[in-house]
C-alpha cells in the first residue's frame, strides 16, 4: 500500500501551501515509508508516500507519460500490467512499476480505461494539457480513498481521512467502483457487473470452475519483488488462501525468489483457538509458521493508536483491528512487506450465522450483494488500514473482480444452507476444494466452521474490552449519550468509549458521518432480525451472544466422509456463547 494526497484548485499556490501539502502527506507516511514525492502544477498538487512492492528501485511516484503532461499518483497494485503494456506498444515506459500503465492508458483511451484494470487501486490523474483531473477507486473498495472540499473551492483526495480532515470543510468516503471527472462534473459508476443490480443469477454450480477461478486469483497476487507471506487463522478462508499459495509458490515468477516455503502468520492470546487451528493447518501445508502473542492489556493500550489509524468507531471493526494491528507490527519487524488475507468469502458465499435463516434464494442473494457493497466500510477498511499502519500491504484473493463474477453468477440456490442435502454454509466453496486425490486441506479443516476473528484470538479479548470500557464510562454517561452524540448514538459503554477516542482525533461532523451505523444493537442487521425475530434479543454488535444455529457445528467431529460430515454439522439447534460465526454490522 501507499499513501496518496491530491489537491486541485487552491487559491493559494505559494511555497507555504506546498509546504502544507507536504506536511499533510507526511500523515500518510506509515502507509508508504520507502519514499516520498510531490508534483506541483500551478494550483494543483499530487503527493505520494510509497511502499515499494513491485520495482522498488525505479517505481517512485508520482508517475508520468512520456512528455510528463499526464501525472498520476496511485495506491494499489495492477495485476494485469504486463498484459496492458502489450496494448501500449507505441508508448515508452520509464519504470517497471505496475502502476505506470495508468498514465499511458489514460493517454491512449481517455477516462473510460478504468474497467481495463485488474487489481486493487485508488488513483488520481492530472492532465496538465487542460488542467482536468480524474480520481477512481477499485470495484469493491479494497484500497481506501476520501474526497473533500475546501472553503476556497479546492477539491481534495487522500488515502486516509487524517490527511484532509483539518483542511476540508466537508469530506466523504469515495464510493467504490466510481470515477470522479472534473470534465464531466461529478461521480459516476464504472463498475457495473450483472450481479450488482441484484438480478438473481442462474448459472449452475461448477466446482471446478469455481476452484480454478480462485486459484487464478491467488496466483495473481503473488506478483511481488519483496518478501511476503499469508495471514493464517486456521479457518476455512485463510486456510484455502494458504493452501493454494503454498501449492503454486515454486512455479510463480517473482514470488519464488523468496524460497519455496511459504511464510504464515497468526496472532492471539496464548492458548487461543486461532493459534491452535492455524498451527494445525501450517503443519499440514508445511509453511514456515510464525505465532505472535499479545495480552488483553497490550491490546487495550493500543486502542487509541488503532482508532487513529483505522478511522472508525464501529465496535466489531475495532475489536478485530486491534490484534491485526499488533500482528502487522510483528510481521514488519521480520522484513515482510506484503501478506495475503482471506477477507470477503463470508459476504460472497453467505457464511455469516444469520444466513441459515434466509427464507429463499432471492433474499439470500440480495443480502450477499448488500454485504459485498458494504465491505469497504468494514472488513476492507480493517484489513487495509490495520496492516498499512506498519507499512504492510494486504492482498485479498476472494475480492478479485473475475472471481467475484464467477462466484456471484452461481444460482444462489446452491449457496443456501440445506441440511437435507448436507450443505452447510459456504458449502459450494468447501466442495470445490474437496479433492480426495490431491487434498488441499484435511476434511475436518475444510469443513471446520469459522470463529469470529475477535473471539478466535482469545475469548477473554472481548470480555476484557467490555470490562475496560465499563470502568471508564459511567451509567450516567451512557444514559446521556444521545445528547453528546446525537448522530449514530452509542448504545453500549464499549461503543461510547471508542466513540470518545474517535472524536478526539476526528471532531468534525463530516468525520463521524463516514461511519454509517456506528456501534449498533442486536445481532447487527435489520435483515437478520427480519428473518428471525429472536436475533433482536442480542445486544452485542458482533452477534457473539446470539442464539446459535447448531451446537454440533463447533465441535471437531471424527467423520471423514464428506456427506456425513456436512450432515453432522447441520444437526442440533442451540449453540455456545462466544463460539460461533461472525455476524455482520449494520450498513
Amino acid at each position: 500500500m501507499c499513501g496518496i494526497l491530491a489537491v486541485f484548485g487552491c487559491l493559494d499556490n505559494s511555497q507555504a501551501k506546498r509546504s502544507r501539502i507536504i506536511e499533510l502527506s507526511r500523515r500518510l507516511r506509515h502507509r508508504g515509508p520507502d519514499w516520498s514525492g510531490i508534483h506541483c502544477f500551478e494550483d494543483c498538487y499530487l503527493a505520494h508516500q510509497r511502499l515499494a512492492i513491485v520495482d522498488p528501485t525505479s517505481g517512485d511516484q508520482p508517475l508520468y507519460n512520456e512528455d510528463k503532461t499526464i501525472v498520476v499518483t496511485v495506491n494499489g497494485e495492477i495485476y494485469n500490467h504486463k498484459q496492458l503494456r502489450e496494448k501500449l506498444e507505441s508508448h515508452n515506459f520509464r519504470t517497471g512499476s505496475d502502476c505506470e500503465v495508468i498514465a499511458h492508458l489514460y493517454e491512449a483511451y481517455g477516462e473510460e480505461f478504468v474497467n481495463m484494470l485488474d487489481g486493487m487501486f485508488s488513483f488520481v490523474i492530472l492532465d496538465t494539457r487542460d488542467k482536468s483531473f480524474i480520481a477512481a477507486r477499485d470495484a469493491i473498495g479494497i484500497t481506501p480513498l476520501y474526497m473533500g472540499w475546501g472553503l476556497d473551492g479546492s477539491i481534495w483526495f487522500a488515502s486516509e481521512m487524517k490527511a484532509l480532515s483539518d483542511d476540508c470543510e466537508r469530506f466523504i468516503a469515495f464510493p467504490p467502483g466510481h470515477i470522479y471527472s472534473s470534465k464531466q462534473g461529478g461521480l459516476r459508476r464504472w463498475y457495473n457487473p450483472p450481479w450488482y443490480s441484484e438480478q438473481i443469477p442462474s448459472t449452475p454450480y461448477d466446482p471446478i470452475v469455481l476452484r480454478k477461478a480462485f486459484e487464478k486469483s491467488v496466483l495473481k497476487r503473488l506478483m511481488t519483488d519483496v518478501p511476503f507471506g499469508v495471514l493464517l487463522s486456521g479457518g476455512l478462508d485463510s486456510s484455502l488462501v494458504a493452501a493454494v499459495a503454498s501449492r503454486h509458490l515454486a512455479e510463480t515468477e517473482g514470488a519464488s525468489q523468496w524460497g519455496s516455503q511459504l511464510h504464515s502468520f497468526c496472532v492471539g492470546l496464548k492458548g487461543s483457538p486461532d493459534l491452535n487451528a492455524a498451527r494445525e493447518v501450517a503443519d499440514y501445508l508445511g509453511t514456515r509458521h510464525h505465532e505472535f502473542y499479545f495480552t488483553v492489556q497490550e491490546g487495550i493500550d493500543a486502542l487509541e493508536e488503532v482508532i487513529y489509524h483505522i478511522e472508525t468507531y464501529d465496535v466489531t471493526t475495532i475489536r478485530a483491528s486491534t490484534p491485526m494491528f499488533l500482528m502487522s507490527r510483528k510481521i514488519k519487524s521480520l522484513g515482510v512487506k506484503m501478506v495475503l488475507s482471506g477477507e470477503g468469502a463470508d459476504e460472497i458465499f453467505g457464511g455469516y450465522l444469520y444466513f441459515h435463516k434466509a427464507p429463499n434464494k432471492k433474499e439470500f442473494h440480495e443480502e450477499t450483494c448488500r454485504k459485498i457493497k458494504a465491505l469497504h466500510l468494514y472488513d476492507c477498511l480493517r484489513a487495509n488500514k490495520s496492516t498499512s499502519a506498519w507499512g504492510v500491504e494486504a492482498r485479498v484473493p476472494f475480492l478479485d473482480k473475475d472471481f467475484i463474477d464467477v462466484a456471484m453468477g452461481i444460482d444462489p440456490e446452491w449457496k443456501m444452507i440445506n441440511c437435507d442435502q448436507g450443505r452447510i454454509e459456504k458449502w459450494v466453496l468447501r466442495n470445490a476444494f474437496d479433492d480426495d486425490k490431491k487434498p488441499y486441506l484435511p476434511k475436518h479443516i475444510l469443513y471446520r466452521q469459522k470463529e469470529q476473528f475477535s473471539d478466535g484470538v482469545g475469548y477473554s479479548w472481548i470480555d476484557g474490552l467490555k470490562d475496560h470500557a465499563s470502568k471508564h464510562v459511567t451509567d450516567s454517561m451512557l444514559a446521556n449519550a444521545s445528547f453528546v452524540y446525537p448522530d449514530n448514538t452509542p448504545t453500549t459503554k464499549e461503543g461510547y468509549y471508542y466513540r470518545a477516542i474517535f472524536e478526539k482525533f476526528f471532531p468534525k461532523n463530516a468525520a463521524r458521518h463516514t461511519v454509517p451505523g456506528g456501534p449498533t444493537i442486536a445481532c447487527s442487521t435489520a435483515k437478520a432480525v427480519e428473518w428471525d425475530a429472536s436475533w433482536s434479543k442480542n445486544l452485542d454488535p458482533s452477534g457473539r451472544a446470539a442464539l446459535g444455529v447448531h451446537e454440533a457445528a463447533y465441535r471437531e467431529p471424527e467423520i471423514t466422509n464428506n456427506a456425513n460430515l456436512a450432515s453432522d454439522l447441520c444437526q442440533a439447534p442451540g449453540g455456545q456463547d462466544g463460539v460461533m460465526s461472525k455476524t455482520p454490522t449494520v450498513v
